[in-house]
């Protein structure tokens, strides 16, 4: 029996796992969604959030591994929401084409960001970011005020796709980025990468390359956002670049809270951290008419979470959750020792 139960421990350790049976959940929700149970509200916004989540998962490699801060993660997206609608919108290309050319341009990107990431760091790094993500802002309000993809143009190897091929194919992407990434950590490179936050002198003197593992950390980071932005485009399919929040400083600043609320060192830890900021939001507080009238509150709440979170509990959700574990793991062998030591007193008697 104590052999079964480590067993299954130590599989539901395994990212695949993990994220399958996370993708068994969520499919279900849609299954029930068609079924009538679920609202079709809640599993768009399920959609949105699931975007979010992806574009965290990045963010959590960059600041809670590497070390490394950003307020850039909005002008990424922007990079993403307007290749689609170009590729898609205007070329009529397929998704896949719009996919691709987003993750090269990105990676660009994530290089030139990486490169400068190594003269400046801490709060200037973050400002250099900011201000190349209000660029790019600018720079797409003066390239097209709103940018729209028609239904009819969203296809997926040649067959047009709706809300709810939408919903699955963001389900299918943040999956697969979700074990690429802890599979990355897991490995050589991600302890590099831990070093490198830890003491970069140290890294160094254990001949790990701080530019290699800044620009992966930073490439990751970017092409996870631009990402983020295609599917965004790809599920909303209208935004205004001019007034959406999306692309403005907001967005950085809730993905940012997010990840400090899960845990910047947990990937589930920061998708929890999406679902506390965007999931809850979208599904129930909008459709309670106080907070809809008073939006600053919903803004409020976020504020003192991130608050109380750095006070008490650094490590975010996944600090709590551990150490829960850790209060039940004592427990558990404390009556372990203590039904041995009554077994040893029935035997010695």
């Amino acid at each position: 029996m104590g052999n079964d139960r480590l067993n299954k421990t130590s599989l539901l350790k395994q990212p695949l796992v993990q994220v399958a049976v996370f993708c068994i959940v969520m499919i279900g929700l849609q299954l029930l969604s068609t079924a009538g149970v679920v609202p079709n509200s809640v599993i768009y916004a399920l959609g949105n959030t699931l975007i979010y989540a992806i574009v965290a998962i990045g963010f959590c490699l960059l600041l809670g591994y590497a070390g490394l801060a950003s307020l850039g993660t909005a002008g990424f997206i922007g990079v993403g929401t307007y290749i689609a609608y170009y590729m898609m919108g205007q070329l009529e290309l397929p998704f896949i084409v719009a996919f691709l050319a987003t993750i090269i341009v990105s990676v660009i990107l994530g290089v030139v960001v990486g490169f400068i990431s190594l003269r400046i760091e801490g709060i200037y790094l973050a400002i250099m970011t900011l201000g190349l993500s209000e660029t790019i802002r600018n720079l797409l309000i003066a390239l097209k005020p709103t940018i729209k993809l028609e239904l009819d143009k969203i296809k997926l190897f040649g067959t047009k796709v709706g809300d709810v091929g939408s919903y699955y194919l963001i389900l299918a992407v943040f999956a697969v980025l979700m074990v690429l990434v802890a599979n990355l950590i897991n490995s050589p490179t991600g302890r590099a990468v831990i070093a490198m936050k830890n003491s970069t002198s140290a890294a160094q003197a254990m001949g790990i390359s701080l530019m290699k593992y800044r620009l992966l950390a930073f490439v990751i980071a970017t092409v996870f956002a631009s990402i983020g932005g295609v599917l965004y485009m790809f599920h909303v399919r209208t935004i205004t670049t001019a007034t959406s929040s999306l692309l403005t400083l907001t967005t950085s600043l809730n993905i940012l809270g997010a990840v400090i609320i899960g845990g910047a060192k947990s990937l589930w830890g920061s998708t929890f951290g999406i679902l506390i900021i965007y999931g809850i939001q979208s599904i129930f507080l909008s459709r309670i008419d106080f907070f809809n009238k008073n939006p600053a509150f919903i803004t409020m709440i976020t504020g003192l979470l991130i608050i109380l979170v750095v006070m008490f509990f650094p490590g975010g959700f996944a600090q709590i959750v551990l150490e829960i574990k850790t209060r039940i793991k004592g427990r558990r062998a404390n009556k372990m020792l203590k039904q041995n030591i009554v077994k040893e007193g029935e035997n010695n008697g």
